[in-house]
Order: C-alpha cells, then structure tokens, then sequence
C-alpha cells in the first residue's frame, strides 16, 4: 500500500500536479463544448436544406453540396482531418484548442446532421403545409413551427453526441495540444510511471462522461413526461 500510494502521490500530488490534470481537462471541456456548437450549427443547417429540398424540390445544389460534405467527413478518420487543419490549413495559427475545436465541430456537423434530419423527417408533412397556408413564406415556417419541434425531438441524441465529443477530442494529444488525454504522456517523462497517470485521467473522463449520462437521463425523463401531459391534455380536449 505505501508503494502504491507513493506512486500515486508522485503522478498526482507531487509539485501540484493535480493542476495539470485539471487544467487538461478544463481544455478537453472547452474544445468539446465550442465544436457542439459549431457541429449543431452545422448539422442543423444542412439537414434543414436537405429537408427543404425533399419537401419542396428547392436547393438542389445546396442539397448535393451537403451530401457530399457529410460523405467525405463520415469516411475519413478524424485524426486525418485534425492533422490537415492543423498542420496545412491552421499551420500559421498557435491556437491548438481552437484548431481542435473547429475540427471536431466539422467532423460533429456531419453526424448532427444525421441526427437533425431524423429529428425534421419526425415532423409530420402537415406541419409545412399549414404553415404555407397562413401564408408564412418556407423559412418563416422552418424557424417558427418546423425546427423547435424537430430539436426538440432530437435533443437526447444530440446530447449524446457530446458526450462522445469528450472521450474523441481526446486525440487531439497527438498535435501538441494540451488537454486531459495529453497529461498522462507528461507527467510520465518525469515520474517514469505509466500506469497511474493513465488511470487518473481515465477515471477523470469516467466521472464526466457519468455526470453528462446523467444529465442526459434527466433530459429524458423530462421530454418523457412532457410528452405524457400534452398527451392527456389533448385526449381530455377530446373527451
């Protein structure tokens, strides 16, 4: 046990490392959290125009550009893309967090989009129709009636996603940049100890994957009842 604690101590509480893994994680976090962002704009967007295209034949180009977007981002390794904006798009850029961050929000757009069309296409035909009978114009009735329902209807899932983006950013190490997964190598250089720095940081990223899987239960639970009340509400209207 002394032994063990010894080398505990070394690869996390000697010369205050601790703050080495927290600050790893501070940038994992972040990098995960800009490219939900960029990965939901983005995904949303696209699927919204091949969701415009399939209901009114519009945007065809639109249509044919995100579709090959989505191809070559789903059949390519992600840390090939993190190597090419890196070292050849970004190369005169020193901000690796944010070059990281762009990456995985790209990579992430092609899967929300996955995602967010699944969530439009839950949206019944109706729903367009109505709208273009008040006379609301294509876009008035996607940002008004169409897009809250369908991320709505997609919000576990892309959650979830999120959640996937803290273990994956985890390669970003291999590019120099410093977050949680980079730690380990670190401070193995100077303890010579491979095996509890690894376990300190995957227990790190357990327990924040087990606290947003718990968030997503909530969310869950509440889009379940929600969908509960409306449905008594609506079969009380009918009695």
């Amino acid at each position: 046990m002394t032994e063990l604690w010894t080398r505990f101590s070394k690869a996390f509480l000697i010369q205050d490392r601790w703050k080495m893994y927290l600050e790893g994680l501070g940038n994992t976090l972040l990098i995960a959290m800009i490219a939900a962002v960029i990965g939901i704009v983005l995904g949303v967007v696209m699927a919204m125009v091949n969701y415009i295209h399939k209901k009114s034949g519009k945007l065809k180009i639109a249509t044919k550009i995100c579709n090959f977007y989505i191809t070559v981002v789903r059949g390519t390794p992600v840390v090939l893309q993190l190597m090419i904006l890196y070292f050849v798009v970004f190369s005169f850029w020193d901000n690796g967090i944010l070059i990281g961050a762009i990456t995985f929000g790209l990579n992430s757009g092609a899967y929300v989009a996955e995602i967010a069309r699944a969530g439009f296409e839950s949206i019944d035909d109706g729903q367009m129709e109505a709208g273009r009978s008040l006379g609301l114009s294509t876009w008035q009735t996607m940002r008004t009636v169409i897009i809250p329902q369908a991320l709505r209807n997609a919000l576990p899932p892309l959650f979830n996603e999120f959640i996937m983006l803290v273990k994956e950013t985890s390669i970003v190490g291999y590019v120099g940049i410093y977050d949680l997964g980079k730690i380990p190598g670190l401070i193995q250089s100077r303890t010579f100890d491979y095996l509890f720095p690894l376990l300190i940081a995957a227990a790190l990223y357990l327990i924040v994957v087990l606290a947003l899987t718990q968030v997503l239960h909530v969310i869950e639970r509440r889009l379940a009842k929600s969908d509960r009340n409306q449905g008594g509400a609506v079969n009380g209207k009918a009695k």
